[in-house]
């Protein structure tokens, strides 16, 4: 499982590397605000390009120890799971999400763009389905570049 997880992490970090952030002044309409965070970032510079990284969440959405529901359960449990994903979104709470590839422990992924491990988890674990015991959650630190995009 380490394994899998330190491939994964270094697929992504190599494919993330390649996104340039520049800097650029905007002018900044005076009825929009600026919103300040407290995410853990850092940048560096390579030539004439600034890299900044910014420290996400990944979490692993495992198979919980109670997965013995009913199917009418389950399937009420998946449509409520889905609406927690939903609210994340909208929330701005998660970049990513989506589910595993018949994995034999890891049901799917969320990726979070909080400022601290300790939100992560306790989103993920505000989840119905985490909540009954059909999954469990494990969150690991993760860097990225900022705006980095999925090819």
């Amino acid at each position: 499982m380490n394994k899998f997880i330190f491939l994964l992490s270094s697929v992504l970090f190599v494919s993330c590397s390649s996104v340039k952030v520049q800097n650029t002044k905007t002018d900044i309409p005076a009825n929009k605000k600026i919103v300040k965070t407290n995410h853990e970032t850092f940048s560096y510079q390579e030539g004439d390009t600034t890299y900044v990284m910014q420290k996400y969440f990944l979490v692993l959405l495992k198979k919980g120890v109670n997965r013995n529901h009913s199917k009418e359960d389950a399937a009420e449990l998946q449509k409520r799971h889905m609406a927690h994903i939903a609210w994340l979104d909208k929330t701005g709470k998660i970049s990513l999400a989506g589910p595993s590839d018949n994995h034999e422990t890891v049901a799917g992924f969320l990726l979070f763009n909080t400022e601290t491990i300790k939100e992560a988890d306790s989103l993920a674990k505000l989840d119905p389905a985490v909540k009954a015991g059909r999954l469990d959650v494990e969150v690991l630190p993760w860097w990225a570049a900022k705006g980095s995009k999925l090819k």
